[in-house]
């Protein structure tokens, strides 16, 4: 076992997966494969390790795959698997080709590895040019789809240029059949009376990104202004969207169907709510979130500080509902418009 995986792979992947797991167990799988089938039909019903030798890259239908996985191992047990990232993948093009074509190469496999794919009518026929096999992922596209199929990541190493990364199965996948992939995405936010709606946005963050906000908030915390800290799920292009405000422009759409209203507190994720006091949590199901939060008007710095802006807005629109998103809203866009506040 330990001379074909060092064939498949390396040695430093031969480490990595040995330090991980007995190899040798009965209740271990170890594969290579892109295609279900090959792990569905293995003899036993469960495991308690599954090693992926194959990158991700090659895989057609990934979470179809993930989800496989997760049928075949048992509850708490193990998955390794590996893939080059998109950052890596530059990496490999910019040092293979000389100064200046090298550039060129990149930009051709960024529009026709990256762009297509995601581009309505270019879709099929890349994956019919190329069958999903050497395919563009970024490292949160990755981990994200990884969470969304049940799983959690234990340990990740780069080595090889690729990542390699051991996840534990904790649930059931979620089974999303429409995730946000294309550059207008839909998030799930809770807005008046504990009813989740969709807020729509610009893209900002890599696809499957809204499933590793507790990965993320687990490695990183919080910085100042209750943003996650180097979140490496947002992209080059989602920075300049957000720094001028135009990934909130599709929230228009929610203002129209009275999802939102211009001044009100922020639509919220399931995790991020969850970072909240019980009673601060119940207390905001009263109001209809809105486009204009009043984080813009008071610029708290700390979480604490962001509750208790929510709190005397709340406490000051129950007494006059009006005028207080009157001045909160002029307030905000003072701080918008002279102060530089961005969208986080």
């Amino acid at each position: 076992m330990k001379e074909l995986i060092i064939r498949e792979t390396s040695r430093r992947a031969y480490d990595f997966i040995s330090k991980s797991l007995d190899i040798n167990d009965d209740h271990s799988l170890i594969v290579a494969t892109t295609t279900p089938f090959n792990v569905e039909m293995q003899p036993r019903n469960t495991y308690k390790n599954i090693v992926n030798l194959k990158p991700v890259n090659d895989i057609r239908r990934i979470n179809k795959f993930f989800e496989t996985i997760n049928s075949k191992l048992d509850q708490g047990g193990y998955f390794i698997c590996n893939a080059e990232t998109y950052s890596l993948r530059k990496r490999r093009i910019l040092n293979k080709y000389p100064v200046g074509i090298n550039w060129i190469m990149y930009a051709i496999d960024f529009f026709v590895k990256r762009v297509s794919p995601k581009v309505w009518g270019l879709k099929k026929i890349y994956f019919f040019l190329t069958a999903g096999r050497n395919r563009v992922l970024s490292k949160a596209e990755t981990l994200g789809r990884l969470y969304s199929c049940g799983f959690e990541v234990v340990s990740e190493d780069y080595f090889d240029s690729k990542l390699w990364v051991k996840v534990r199965k904790v649930k059931e996948p979620a089974f999303d059949y429409s995730p946000t992939y294309g550059p207008l995405i839909r998030l799930k936010r809770e807005g008046k009376g504990g009813k989740f709606i969709k807020v729509y946005k610009a893209r900002t963050m890599h696809a499957y990104s809204e499933y590793l906000q507790e990965y993320i908030y687990q490695q990183n915390s919080l910085q100042e202004g209750g943003k996650f800290k180097d979140d490496f799920r947002i992209t080059t292009i989602g920075r300049i969207l957000r720094k001028f405000w135009l990934d909130e422009l599709p929230m228009l759409i929610n203002l129209v169907k009275r999802d939102l209203k211009l001044v009100g507190v922020r639509p919220l994720s399931k995790h991020y709510l969850s970072l909240y006091p019980e009673e601060h949590r119940e207390r905001r199901k009263k109001y209809r979130p809105g486009l204009v939060p009043p984080f813009y008007a008071d610029m708290p710095k700390e979480l604490e500080d962001i509750i208790a802006s929510e709190r005397r807005y709340m406490d000051a629109y129950d007494k006059n509902p009006i005028l207080t998103d009157i001045r909160y809203f002029r307030k905000a866009m003072y701080n918008i418009l002279w102060k530089k506040a961005r969208s986080g």
